[in-house]
């Protein structure tokens, strides 16, 4: 792994934020799940958010072999850890946020046709806001050469058409709401994203 954050370390600070939940989750992607990753108890945290994401960095220097002019993120989740990620590259950060329902470029970011752009995320579980704001930057003519997230809690199996970076891949079961375990039924759900966010 070279210079970059074991696994157990970074599940490790997640832990020590407080972040772990545990219970009857309903994630932005409207599958159920017996565990919560709450991002923000870690990104509160200045000097963990930068120890996260300075290994981020690295891990995508070992890992992408072309240079990136601009990281991206999705708004609400993936600002934090895209800014502090492109503070530790050295390259502006911008964030794309729904309008009509759809990713887009706002707030007088501009992403120019052939930039190399590195798309950053904080949490991928399906990979569908990975995939959504991929197909924003691209629809400016930019270049998305790679994804990279804090947590891949797909364990590896999400998609999002380019290469995915993370710093720890977890498998955490999730399940549709009419395919629920026993014991996942018996505990009231709760919903903590910010998909919903307008």
């Amino acid at each position: 792994m070279g210079s970059a954050m074991k696994e157990a370390k970074v599940l490790k600070e997640f832990e020590k934020s407080g972040a772990l939940l545990r219970g009857h989750f309903i994630l932005s992607s409207g599958l159920h799940s017996p565990l919560f990753l709450q991002k923000a108890r870690v990104f509160m945290n200045p000097k963990r958010t930068s120890k996260l994401c300075k290994a981020l960095a690295a891990k995508v220097r070992e890992e992408i072999d072309k240079p990136i002019d601009v990281i991206v993120s999705p708004a609400v989740g993936g600002i934090i850890p895209g800014y502090e990620t492109a503070r530790h590259l050295g390259v502006p950060a911008m964030y794309v946020e729904r309008e009509n329902g759809e990713f887009a470029v706002r707030r007088g970011f501009e992403l120019k046709k052939g930039m190399n752009v590195l798309m950053v995320e904080d949490i991928v579980t399906t990979g569908l806001s990975s995939r959504e704001c991929i197909a924003a930057i691209r629809k400016t003519g930019a270049r998305v050469v790679a994804a990279a997230c804090l947590i891949d809690r797909s364990g590896g199996k999400a998609k999002v058409g380019v290469k995915l970076i993370s710093l720890a891949q977890i498998d955490v079961p999730t399940y549709p709401a009419d395919k629920l375990p026993p014991e996942l039924e018996k505990i009231p759900a709760t919903k903590p994203g910010s998909r919903g966010l307008k």
